[in-house]
């Protein structure tokens, strides 16, 4: 629950400011939902006395992290060695078929729940049926940006439209206290036509939200979209009007230089998902030089087939390894520079960086502690060997994630989610999942 002042006192805070700032032993000061005080210890207690205290010793205290780019589901686990397409042709759609409201509203609570538990107190999910991924939100607690798969192609049909996104617009623009949030979505370059672009851009600016969708996520789709339209998929994403700042583009993977210069010159932003990607076998995103040029890239851990959990700690390490294999640079995927792409840019991504993202006064209180004093954290070393932020890339888990606040609510607090019951949240999925399995199966005949 929301206390009137909490310190959180004596831990390793890392702000994720836009620096390097380290506060060890630090403390972060909240009250009524805002981060009012980070700090020394002796300086914030100093200023409060009569504040609610949370011994952080020997946890790292660092901003929520921001999942850019979620699909909810119930398939983990059985879609699996296969490449993209066949996958979507054979798992994927198959499943959307079947997909009902009730279904889907449990894979957003089984989606949602699992991430806060795993120190992701923001998420953008693409998914269907979003009214009722809402209100899991809601339920939950957690931030979450909304964004409808839209799909007009013939043989697409079963997904949403955008007079479905409009609806969801209508009534979910903004919900839970601004927590919750919904956008425009486009599926994919080769499941939507230049009309539903033009409707989407259309729909973004009425409704003055962003805009969401995949792209070059695999050497096919690039060749692809060379053969159909004479342009690579982020030229066509250019010709179609679509780029800007407040559009965030999945994946990323094969982009050329031209490519790139697009998504700079334009302010757009990427959700890179290196699990997924690796998994695919899609291939590297090229994430250095992406942000060399100042695109904000945050991380997405894709959905939960496809990568197999939510667990953005792990996938920070990914994320670095990634880099470090693929462009033969040991230099690359700095812990402090991937650090910054789960957290504040992650937040510049999605429009919340005025909001959260960092710990600094004034910012909602979306607060992490992660439990360092662990075997596989062992030596935690401060002053000059301090290693602390290597820790948390390399080594942690969702598994460490001690407390996590929302808003100044304390929703997770010992490892322990408190705003649901996650026993009921399991069986409400388990049971969501055999109905979705039956369905496909009938509609396959």
């Amino acid at each position: 629950m929301r206390t009137p002042r909490t310190l959180i006192r004596n831990g390793i805070v890392i702000p994720c400011e836009g620096g390097r700032t380290v506060y060890d032993p630090g403390s972060v000061l909240i009250e009524d939902g805002r981060i009012i005080a980070v700090g020394p210890v002796e300086q914030l207690d100093a200023a409060a006395a009569d504040a609610v205290v949370v011994d952080a010793t020997g946890h790292a205290v660092i901003p929520g992290l921001h999942n850019c780019h979620l699909h909810s589901g119930l398939l983990r686990g059985t879609a699996e060695s296969k490449s993209l397409w066949d996958w979507l042709r054979d798992y994927v759609d198959p499943a959307h078929k079947a997909l009902t409201p009730e279904i889907a509203e449990a894979a957003s609570l089984l989606c949602y729940t699992e991430s806060l538990r795993a120190g992701t107190t923001s998420v953008m999910d693409m998914w269907r049926f979003m009214e009722g991924s809402a209100e899991a939100a809601d339920q939950v607690g957690i931030r979450a940006t909304l964004v409808p798969y839209v799909a007009d192609l013939p043989g697409y049909d079963y997904f949403e439209s955008i007079e479905s996104n409009r609806r969801l617009l209508e009534s979910y623009r903004s919900h839970a206290g601004g927590r919750v949030r919904s956008w425009v979505g486009l599926e994919h370059l080769f499941y939507c036509s230049p009309e539903a672009f033009k409707a989407a851009a259309h729909l973004a600016d009425e409704f003055d939200t962003g805009l969401h969708t995949h792209s070059s996520e695999t050497i096919w789709e690039v060749q692809e979209s060379l053969r159909r339209f004479g342009r690579r998929p982020v030229e066509e994403f250019f010709n179609r009007g679509i780029l800007g700042p407040r559009t965030v583009v999945a994946h990323c993977v094969w982009l050329d230089d031209r490519e790139i210069e697009l998504l700079a010159q334009t302010g757009t932003s990427v959700a890179h998902c290196p699990c997924s990607n690796m998994k695919l076998s899609s291939g590297p995103a090229r994430v250095v030089d992406m942000r060399s040029k100042g695109i904000a890239v945050g991380l997405g851990s894709d959905g939960e087939k496809e990568n197999n959990n939510l667990d953005l700690l792990e996938e920070m390490k990914f994320a670095s390894l990634l880099q470090k294999v693929t462009t033969l640079d040991p230099t690359t995927g700095d812990p402090w520079d991937v650090l910054a792409m789960a957290t504040l840019d992650g937040a510049r991504a999605l429009g919340l960086d005025s909001t959260t993202g960092s710990l600094e006064p004034g910012k909602q209180a979306d607060v992490v502690t992660v439990d360092l004093r662990r075997l596989h954290t062992t030596p935690l070393l401060h002053g000059p060997d301090f290693n602390a932020t290597a820790h948390l890339v390399f080594s942690s888990g969702a598994a460490d994630v001690d407390q996590v606040w929302v808003d100044g609510r304390l929703l997770v607090d010992g490892g322990e989610v408190l705003s649901v019951d996650t026993g009921q949240v399991r069986e409400r999925a388990q049971a969501a999942a055999e109905d979705l399995f039956r369905r496909r199966a009938d509609l396959a005949g």
